[in-house]
């Protein structure tokens, strides 16, 4: 199949299968998927006019709302959080969008700014994740964060152990009924509650409590207090919004990793802001690179809205998969993960940047 705005020929399976794939796993983190999309456009497919950053967010645009749409239905969207990143977002992706095609049609100097910044991000993600000590537990030994019982707080605890002086058998089997234990939801005819990683209660990861004014927000996210400085999320979403602006990845790959690592909020909750405002960002992106595009008759502006199309069919369906599966998966995991992307989309653009 042709697609005459990207001047390339591919078969059309293939864009929503690669998207499927990248977006299943990315959007566990908060990140759509897009800056892993954007290298196999220009490297695989040879797209590398302007538009190919307004066809990624193309793709953001149709990929992005079943994954927040689990977000939000799980009560795990911090609002003051997503409005704060699409506020400061939203003039950096203007300005991104002029520079790119203004100054960098051909974007090879700035990949060497841009992955020294994501460099620097995935080293200090993968630092946190493998090298920060532990901080000292605040619960009971076997309570897990967040593992209060849902239908029955009183029969057993966390760990699968009796409470308020009742035995195994009379909590009604309290080894399965534990996040320790086996999941009930696995077991045939029987209800209760759901386990999710590190001992925690599926059913009690959702963010209650948000307090918010122009200074600080706060929430409570299992039993913790988590607070960040408004003015510092809009400084850093703004910069974000300017990169990506240029390279049209919305900026959730780089934002999620800077509330995880620099603001201490956890991954559970970073992921639905990240992707809501990576979706914001890339439907004022999109219109933003097809209003100029008159203006610079000589080159590709414009998105191929066909191949953004279909990209975002593929990441609708693994945006969906990801963000209901997430919270089975330890949030190590979805950090490492992360932190691997990053580093190897910087040593990539490094090399490029050289060549």
């Amino acid at each position: 199949m042709y697609f005459p705005v990207a001047g390339i020929e591919v078969s059309p399976w293939i864009p929503p299968v690669v998207a499927f794939c990248v977006s299943f796993c990315t959007s566990m983190g908060g990140v759509s998927g897009a800056f892993l999309l954007l290298p196999f456009q220009l490297s695989v497919l040879g797209y590398t006019s302007p538009s190919v950053s307004a066809t990624n967010q193309v793709y953001n645009i149709v990929a992005i709302p079943s994954g927040v749409y689990r977000y939000i239905k799980e009560r795990r969207m911090v609002w003051p959080l997503t409005y704060a990143t699409a506020i400061g977002t939203l003039p950096g992706v203007f300005l991104g969008a002029i520079i790119r095609v203004k100054y960098l049609p051909n974007p090879s100097s700035f990949k060497l700014f841009a992955a020294c910044v994501l460099g620097y991000i995935g080293l200090r993600l993968a630092r946190d994740t493998f090298f920060k000590k532990a901080a000292p537990a605040k619960a009971a030994p076997g309570a897990g964060p967040g593992c209060a019982m849902r239908d029955a707080p009183k029969q057993a605890s966390c760990a699968g152990k009796s409470l308020g002086g009742l035995n195994a058998a009379s909590a009604g089997q309290a080894g399965q009924l534990g996040c320790s234990g086996k999941p009930l939801e696995a077991q045939a005819g029987t209800t209760g509650p759901r386990c999710g990683p590190q001992g925690s209660l599926v059913d009690n990861l959702a963010v209650s409590k948000a307090s918010y004014s122009f200074k600080r927000v706060e929430f409570t996210f299992q039993g913790e207090t988590y607070g960040f400085s408004t003015g510092g999320v809009l400084l850093m979403s703004f910069v974000v919004g300017i990169v990506g602006g240029v390279y049209g990845i919305g900026g959730g790959a780089i934002i999620a990793p800077f509330f995880v690592a620099f603001f201490g909020l956890p991954v559970y909750t970073v992921a639905g802001a990240a992707l809501m405002g990576t979706f914001l960002t890339s439907v004022c992106g999109v219109l933003f690179y097809q209003a100029i595009a008159p203006y610079y008759p000589q080159m590709a502006v414009a998105p191929d809205w066909t191949l953004g199309a279909l990209f975002g069919l593929g990441g609708f369906a693994g945006m969906y998969a990801g963000a209901r599966c997430q919270k089975y998966v330890p949030a190590k995991y979805i950090k490492t993960f992360l932190a691997a992307c990053i580093l190897f989309l910087a040593v990539k653009y490094i090399l490029e940047a050289f060549s």
